[in-house]
């Protein structure tokens, strides 16, 4: 295989280790039954006029299976952090002790639990379309090269193969998901 080739199948299997992991990234922040640190990452906190992430103010942990911790660095942070976690709209009642910041994570009704697993389906299914764009890119340019027929129709069965590939772990990943997310 020629040096052009090599490097547009590399580019293509780039763009897709690319959607595998931001996937992994969105179903992370996806709720599923137990409480974690990752289900408070999307939250924003005014601080001094700033909006910024509660990782960087906070220090944010799980106690256990339905209780998380937020403790600021700086005492003046409660109220704004409590107001961070009420307007990220997560359906988290936070609750100020005066030290830090408690939120009881209340049990998934069987509703949300498809809300989210048809959330993590839309997810899945946007990797998939990203896959599927890095596939056609490396088409086409598989097409504008100089070699014969026989290399551009192996260089396209190799970019086939990754992309099914790169389907089945999404698939894979989502499935996953998808089970944690029902488990009662």
């Amino acid at each position: 295989m020629n040096e052009e080739i090599e490097f547009i199948i590399d580019t293509a299997k780039e763009q897709m280790e690319n959607a595998l992991v931001h996937l992994e990234k969105e179903l992370r922040h996806i709720r599923a039954g137990k409480a974690t640190p990752a289900m408070l990452a999307s939250v924003m906190v005014d601080y001094y006029g700033s909006s910024t992430p509660l990782a960087q103010v906070a220090n944010v942990n799980s106690i256990d299976a339905h209780t998380l911790t937020v403790q600021p660095w700086e005492k003046s942070m409660l109220q704004e952090i409590e107001r961070g976690i009420m307007y990220a709209n997560l359906g988290l009642n936070p609750m100020n002790n005066g030290e830090t910041v408690m939120i009881n994570v209340p049990p998934l009704t069987e509703e949300r639990r498809m809300q989210l697993a048809k959330q993590a389906k839309a997810e899945a299914e946007h990797d998939k379309v990203s896959v599927r764009n890095a596939r056609k890119d490396a088409n086409n340019d598989i097409k504008k090269t100089d070699i014969s027929d026989d290399m551009k129709s192996n260089a396209e069965a190799t970019i086939q193969e990754l992309t099914d590939s790169y389907t089945k772990k999404i698939e894979e990943m989502y499935d996953k998901k998808e089970a944690e997310i029902m488990k009662v």
